[in-house]
Formats: C-alpha cells, structure tokens, sequence
C-alpha cells in the first residue's frame, strides 16, 4: 500500500475537479462522497472479468468491516450504465452500492492505472488465480472496455489520496477491509507524506 497526494499531477488534470465531474448512477460526485467520509474507490477491470466478479463479492463479504468506521464503497467501471452492467452487479449483491461509469477511462489514467503488459495479464499466477476464482463461482462474461486495463484501489478523504493499491496482476486480491480508515486515520496518513 502508498500514500499518494495528486495522483493526476502527471496527466495535467486538477485532481479535486475530475472527482467534482465524477458521478454515481445517482448523481453523486466522488469529492462530494470524499468530503462527508473516506471513499474506497475500487477500479474493476470490465465487468466480464471473473477476477472483478470476485472483487464485488469481496467487497459484498468485506463490507461490514469496511463500513465500521465510516469508509464508503465506490466502485468504477469501464461500461455505460445500462441494463447489463446493473444485471452484473445485482448478480454479485451490490448493486445498491455507488458505481461510476468511466468509458473513456479518464479516472483510470488519472490514477495512473495503465494497461496490463501480457504477464500481468496472462501469466502463471493469473492462470492459477483464475481457477481459483471460477472455482469459487466467479464467472466470466462479456468485455465491455480494454480487457487489457489494470484494476486498483484507492482511498480518498477530503479530494485527497490516502491509501493505494495498483495491482501488480490482473489476479491481485486486495484484502479491502485492511485498506479501509476512519476520518482520524486518512489524516495521519496525510503526515506521511
């Protein structure tokens, strides 16, 4: 995990302002959802990804845990907002939790989260994850975006970034619950710095 401050330096993008246009299918903007409370954004590959699957799962079991101490769940994806990326999440039971639609992948780059070289996505860890993760019932479905865009996820308090994880594979599991803080804690992470 790293501390990161203005992930969007590089891109030329003020960071405060590209959480103020981001919106949630309820019309939420992430600075908004940022200022009341730490916000995790979970950055999913395609909604097709069975390893994607299986991150709304954990974050559906994590949940509790992560909401203890006030951290709000926000996942970003990659499709429209429409009746096959709702039928997704429905199926994996978060579907009442706030999604972003980033077809253009704006948030993604923004977060300096890149394409997957073909290690990252094809090899022998992915593969042996990726047995893992079907055979726990994480299925596979269409591609709706770059099947080659890394996932991560981010913790943001106040428009600031306070905890990290870009993956090193596309097979990565974050332990979510453990990347969650209270407000007290996202501002010691900014003494870090």
């Amino acid at each position: 995990m790293t501390t990161m401050t203005a992930p969007s330096a590089a891109t030329g993008v003020d960071f405060k302002d590209l959480l103020s246009q981001a919106r949630t299918q309820t019309g939420d903007s992430l600075l908004a959802m940022s200022n009341r409370s730490p916000v995790m954004i979970v950055f999913l590959r395609h909604t097709g990804c069975p390893f994607c699957r299986e991150a709304m799962r954990d974050v559906k079991k994590q949940r509790a845990a992560i909401e203890a101490d006030g951290t709000r769940v926000v996942f970003v994806h990659q499709g429209p907002e429409d009746e096959y990326t709702r039928t997704v999440f429905a199926d994996e039971g978060v579907a009442e939790l706030p999604r972003v639609s980033d077809p253009d992948r704006t948030l993604y780059r923004a977060m300096g989260l890149k394409r997957g070289n073909l290690w990252q996505m094809f090899g022998v860890k992915v593969w042996w994850r990726s047995m893992q993760a079907v055979a726990s019932g994480a299925r596979g479905g269409k591609v709706v975006g770059d099947a080659f865009q890394m996932p991560g996820v981010f913790v943001v308090f106040k428009g600031r970034v306070v905890r990290s994880m870009t993956f090193k594979s596309q097979s990565d599991r974050p332990n979510y619950a453990g990347m969650a803080c209270d407000s007290a804690a996202c501002v010691k992470e900014w003494g870090k710095e």
